[in-house]
């Protein structure tokens, strides 16, 4: 690594999985076809939920969304991560670089809150069916999509901003696109002012939505267990099932990547653990609300 203040610093070298060098040609072949059933996959949920008639409610509204949040996140990082496993060490531009993390975080920042859209949106329709239509207006929902870009906006701004006007010391990120995590290894001097920059906006953009979601689902939980029938019970349950199991699988894999100093950081492990919540996750989401969503299988046998 390069030492020394690189502040006229014009590219870096993304690293990839450089230590398994061998495994290359497998790992694209892996990641290629993930890529395209992941695309598949959510453009067929965008499509049956734009032209079923019987699926424009603010649930399904709230799913085609974060389908197309999963395309657009996927599709910031895997392009980078094809091109390092075909021919190695990739240069990218300061730029590029900066685009990628700005919009890596966009995008991921904005799942964070709509996915407490939609636990809302399942809290109002359990707990307070009456009001449902009201309260989960088109307006309402459209507003709620709209602040989870605009928090989105302000995250990736933050870190990206501050990250690329510190003073760099190197040039090669030990990752297969531009991380927040591997960059603080980058900067110059004392860089605990910056990762506690990390942890409170992290504590904001992951947290404060999860604990939405946690006081939602106690919500629920207990309006369910109040119910007169064992029925109604599992029916209500079955509504707001495949969204936990997403919000499961997408804030454990953040929260042990960004909820943590840096210290703790491994770079061969945290590589599996951003594959996992940047590329696993959003195939697995519309398969979880497709195989376990009456409406959708519904709509996609139609």
């Amino acid at each position: 690594m390069i030492s020394g203040n690189l502040s006229g610093l014009s590219e870096f070298r993304l690293l990839g999985f450089s230590e398994i060098s061998h495994l290359h040609p497998l790992l694209f072949v892996v990641l290629l076809s993930l890529y395209i059933l992941t695309l598949m996959a959510n453009t067929v949920i965008v499509f049956i939920i734009k032209s079923d008639n019987t699926l424009r409610t603010p649930m399904y509204f709230f799913l085609a969304q974060l389908s197309c949040l999963d395309i657009c996140y996927l599709s910031v990082i895997i392009p980078t991560i094809l091109e390092n496993l075909m021919v190695g060490t990739v240069s990218i531009s300061k730029t590029r670089c900066a685009l990628q993390m700005f919009f890596f975080l966009f995008f991921g920042v904005a799942e964070c809150f709509l996915l407490a859209a939609m636990s809302l949106d399942r809290y109002f329709a359990i707990c307070y069916p009456l009001h449902y239509t009201i309260t989960m207006s088109s307006r309402v929902c459209r507003s709620l999509v709209a602040g989870s870009y605009i928090c989105g906006t302000a995250v990736g701004l933050v870190h990206t901003l501050t990250t690329f006007n510190s003073p760099l010391c190197g040039s090669a990120i030990d990752h297969f696109f531009c991380e927040i995590q591997p960059l603080l290894d980058l900067l110059c001097g004392n860089t605990f002012p910056r990762e506690t920059q990390v942890i409170v906006v992290a504590v904001f953009a992951i947290l404060s939505p999860f604990f939405l979601i946690i006081y939602s689902y106690i919500c629920i939980i207990s309006t369910i267990l109040h119910m007169a029938s064992a029925e109604s019970q599992q029916k209500a349950f079955s509504t707001c099932s495949s969204h936990l199991m997403v919000v499961t699988l997408f804030y454990g894999a953040a929260g042990s990547m960004y909820l943590r100093p840096k210290y703790s950081y491994c770079a061969s492990v945290d590589k599996f653990l951003s594959l996992s919540y940047s590329v696993v996750t959003p195939l697995l989401n519309p398969i979880i609300y497709s195989l376990r969503n009456k409406e959708v299988k519904g709509a996609l046998k139609k």
